[in-house]
């Protein structure tokens, strides 16, 4: 029996994949989340064999969620989100989840991804797969931040103040202001204006398809 961890700060998601879970006669629902740092502790707790991530979650993210989880221990992450853009799909890679599925997916091919990744597999939508063959062939422009410098720069192009940046990564205002420093650096601008609009220039952020 794969035992499968689901996390979506949306009830009517959670509830209907969990619905899709539970007639699935090899896989068990052993528990849900909420929010990202749920997912961790829910991870924690219960050992699942599956994390079924979602990425835009509140106080903690599913790309943090992922990496957190995956110091911890040896699981598989697979995400289930609704966003395609390259930073989030290359992101969420990056961070270990094992496979990237789209919220448009059909069930059974949910189903069969939550086999695929507890097999140690790679479910992968064809966009995302697009995305990672054209990043082995073209220049990442994030290339010289480090991952958490990514999150911050995403946070800035929604428009979050240092503050709510530093609530939502859980680090200190100091640690943003220090982050913002270098990604002005590496990115060549002066302020946080220029810095969004070289993002949106790039096609980097947060954005929903």
């Amino acid at each position: 029996m794969i035992r499968v961890l689901l996390a979506d700060d949306h009830g009517v998601i959670r509830d209907g994949l969990g619905r899709l879970i539970g007639g699935l006669e090899d896989v068990e629902l052993v528990g849900t989340a909420a929010d990202g740092a749920e997912a961790v502790e829910q991870a924690e707790r219960l050992r699942p064999d599956v994390v079924l991530m979602d990425l835009d979650m509140p106080r903690v993210d599913g790309i943090e969620a992922t990496r957190r989880i995956l110091a911890a221990q040896q699981t598989n992450v697979l995400v289930l989100t609704a966003f395609s853009d390259r930073p989030r799909i290359l992101g969420a890679l990056e961070a270990g989840a094992c496979g990237y599925l789209l919220k448009d997916a059909a069930s059974e091919d949910v189903a069969e991804g939550i086999r695929a990744a507890a097999r140690g597999e790679s479910p992968l939508d064809p966009r995302a797969a697009r995305t990672v063959l054209s990043a082995r062939s073209e220049p990442d422009p994030l290339a010289g931040l480090s991952q958490r410098e990514r999150e911050v720069l995403d946070a800035l192009v929604e428009g979050l103040p240092n503050k709510l940046i530093a609530r939502r990564l859980e680090i200190s205002e100091k640690t943003v202001k220090s982050h913002l420093t270098r990604i002005f650096r590496v990115l060549d601008v002066t302020d946080r204006t220029q810095a969004a609009l070289w993002a949106e220039r790039h096609g980097v952020g947060r954005k929903s398809h």
